[in-house]
């Protein structure tokens, strides 16, 4: 296959569902942050489950950059952090690939050391909106540029004395908040981030683990001020990762919408930050089962079974939104299926993902034959309970439209094509031979890309 060469495959129904056992790879939030944490711990932490994919890849070859060394076993990874003194300014621009989490993460991890640090990425990188983590940054002392006026990807990070903010957020962002609490754990007095709503907070659990200290203020399900004081240092040995709910989630909904279906997972992340979807599916009748199991780490996880279910329509609203952010395709097509008309608001982030994923969702969900109505922060689905016949679906390079093909080609009468799997490899390099063990199918094709 030539380098301009692309995969793409049609996926076929599941004639006899899909049935079997999982082991999904590692949380890919969890992996990018036990990376970059590790890479400041006071000594080597043993990272075990981390999701081997090109994101995550790209935060190690991040972290050897700025002179730490990660040693890479079949079963682990040892990350021998030397604390924040450790980092050494890189020899060349840091690439992040197509890591949202990566470029806006590693700002705060290196506001406060005292050298140049570039960073850029792929074409999708360099369309995201980076204003939100530039100003606070440039607010709590850090020299930070970026194209664009300081929108946009590629960045130039010098650090410097860092000083505690405020900083409230218009919209809940775990990433966001991600970058000023690494800043914050090197600054002056104490940092607060405002959230409108809710974001997930596996840093947070990650400092807590590594001895730091970060409390929330304010109603589990709505606003509050996110606060982290400085530590002098960060101390993990081992840093367990659970299975990524967001891998899991394509098979959970799979089986729901394919008929004869029970799939159960074994190590799925818990976390409640995470699991949003599965409130949303229960409201659709949607059958599921979570057992929770007992954990060392700072995350919880669990076993998770879904049956085939005859769902209904239901609505999704701002105030969930941040705990399904990245499941909010799988929502919308389930609601493809349900019977009556779903509707989503509060959801603009998704324009500023890996594609626009209003925009991506519509137009394969149109070409299912599913009547959707756009909106700016949403869609109006009106769902069949007879499903689809089958169709194209354009994945746009993003990852998560390429397996939401995947599971809607299972689902449907006739097969899904999709015109570029090669994408998936992102986040979950082994997801077509997981849907093969349960009873999946495909047909692959290659075309050279077009440009």
């Amino acid at each position: 296959m030539s380098e301009d060469a692309q995969t793409g495959s049609l996926f076929l129904p599941a004639a006899n569902g899909l049935r079997g056992t999982l082991r999904v790879p590692g949380d890919k939030s969890v992996s990018h942050r036990a990376v970059l944490m590790g890479a400041v711990n006071d000594g080597p932490v043993t990272v075990t489950g981390f999701l081997r994919s090109a994101d995550t890849l790209a935060t190690v070859a991040a972290a050897r950059a700025l002179g730490v060394e990660v040693q890479e076993y079949a079963d682990r990874l040892v990350v021998r952090g030397r604390g924040w003194e450790g980092l050494s300014e890189p020899e060349d621009v840091i690439h992040v690939g197509n890591s949202g989490t990566l470029i806006r993460l590693l700002p705060g991890l290196v506001a406060s050391r005292a050298f140049l640090c570039v960073l850029t990425g792929d074409a999708s990188i360099r369309r995201r909106p980076m204003a939100r983590v530039i100003e606070p940054l440039a607010e709590m002392g850090a020299s930070v540029v970026g194209r664009q006026a300081g929108t946009l990807p590629p960045l130039a990070i010098r650090g410097g004395e860092l000083r505690g903010i405020t900083h409230r957020m218009a919209v809940a962002s775990a990433q966001v908040k991600s970058c000023l609490l690494l800043a914050g754990l090197r600054a002056a007095g104490h940092t607060t981030v405002r959230e409108p709503a809710p974001s997930r907070d596996h840093t947070e659990r990650l400092i807590r683990y590594a001895g730091g200290r970060v409390e929330r203020e304010g109603p589990a399900g709505g606003p509050g001020d996110v606060r982290v004081w400085p530590a002098s240092g960060l101390k993990m040995d081992v840093l367990p990762v659970p299975g990524d709910f967001s891998s899991a989630a394509f098979f959970l909904v799979a089986a729901l919408l394919t008929p004869d279906s029970e799939v159960i997972i074994e190590n799925s992340g818990l976390n409640p930050s995470r699991t949003g979807l599965l409130a949303v599916l229960r409201r659709m009748g949607a059958d599921c089962c979570v057992e929770s199991s007992d954990t060392l780490g700072p995350e919880p996880e669990g076993r998770i079974t879904a049956r085939s279910s005859a769902l209904a329509a239901t609505d999704v609203g701002a105030s969930e939104v941040p705990d399904l952010i990245d499941e909010l395709p799988l929502f919308l097509l389930a609601a493809a299926k349900a019977k009556g008309t779903s509707c989503l608001r509060g959801a603009a982030e998704l324009r500023a993902k890996e594609s626009d994923r209003l925009r991506t969702m519509t137009a394969n969900l149109r070409a299912l034959g599913v009547e959707v109505t756009e909106h700016s922060d949403g869609m109006d689905v009106v769902g069949d309970p007879r499903g689809w016949r089958g169709g194209a679906i354009h994945a746009s390079a993003d990852h998560r439209m390429a397996m939401v093909g995947a599971i809607a080609g299972a689902a449907s009468k006739e097969g899904v094509r999709v015109d570029d799997v090669d994408c998936i490899s992102v986040s979950y390099p082994g997801f077509t031979g997981a849907l093969s063990s349960l009873g999946g199918s495909w047909i692959a094709e290659t075309r050279e890309r077009s440009g």
